[in-house]
């Protein structure tokens, strides 16, 4: 017999997953399929009721996975704001003069104090808009111009806070949804209290479940939720 000969494959080897295609998955994402509970309410609420807002200029923070970016983005969406990153020579505060503009990750990203200040004058002064999204609050930026802190102390910031239970479920039976597939409600619950709170890990561990099942072609369970959970290093909580 051939060495390769494919009726010696060993039993470990036909068992072996077959990991599938990376297929895309359109997860709905507009306003309309916003899930909105406690951590998120007076932040949708202030991106509803643009362009009455309280200031000209809002700062969104929250941690990694709260949902500032979802938001950023049907509001840039609404109001077609221009993506800026405040700059020297980005041309910022010429897109301020001309209509809404959007800067995320202010935290992450940097940015230049002066041309920072620019951009808040000229949406002031030319009655636009500015949406900025950040981990910390604009007190702990690193800002250096007087002015520019002075503006900032006037901008409007709502704080987003962790995703609560409620949140989480409905995050995870969406994103199941999206993929056409449906899972228990027990499931959900289950994953919702090992899992860590932020959006980003539940589209994560739904994504690794996704993939695992197919591989395996078996069914979502708990067993395998388990198995996924852990593989993240999300524990067992003591009973």
């Amino acid at each position: 017999m051939e060495p390769n000969d494919p009726k010696n494959a060993s039993p470990r080897r036909k068992g072996a997953e077959q990991l599938p295609l990376a297929f895309t998955h359109d997860t709905a994402s507009g306003r309309d399929d916003l899930l909105v509970s406690g951590p998120l309410s007076a932040a949708v609420t202030l991106v509803d009721s643009w362009p009455n807002w309280p200031s000209p200029i809002v700062i969104l923070t929250g941690p990694i996975g709260s949902g500032k970016s979802h938001l950023a983005s049907i509001w840039q969406e609404h109001s077609a704001a221009a993506a800026i990153h405040p700059v020297a020579g980005s041309g910022a505060a010429m897109a301020a003069a001309l209509g809404p503009v959007v800067f995320e990750d202010v935290d992450r990203r940097g940015f230049d104090d002066t041309e920072l200040f620019h951009v808040i004058n000229s949406v002031r002064e030319n009655g636009t808009s500015l949406m900025m999204t950040s981990r910390l609050w604009p007190m702990s930026w690193p800002v250096e111009l007087p002015d520019l802190l002075s503006r900032l102390k006037a901008a409007t910031v709502v704080e987003i806070g962790e995703p609560d239970e409620e949140l989480l479920s409905q995050v995870i039976v969406k994103l199941f949804a999206d993929r056409q597939l449906y899972i228990d409600d027990k499931l959900v619950l289950y994953v919702v209290s090992r899992m860590e709170r932020s959006l980003n890990a539940a589209q994560t561990i739904v994504d690794r479940l996704d993939r695992l099942a197919l591989a395996r072609g078996t069914r979502i369970t708990r067993t395998l939720a388990a198995e996924v959970l852990n593989e993240l290093g999300n524990s067992e909580p003591a009973d």
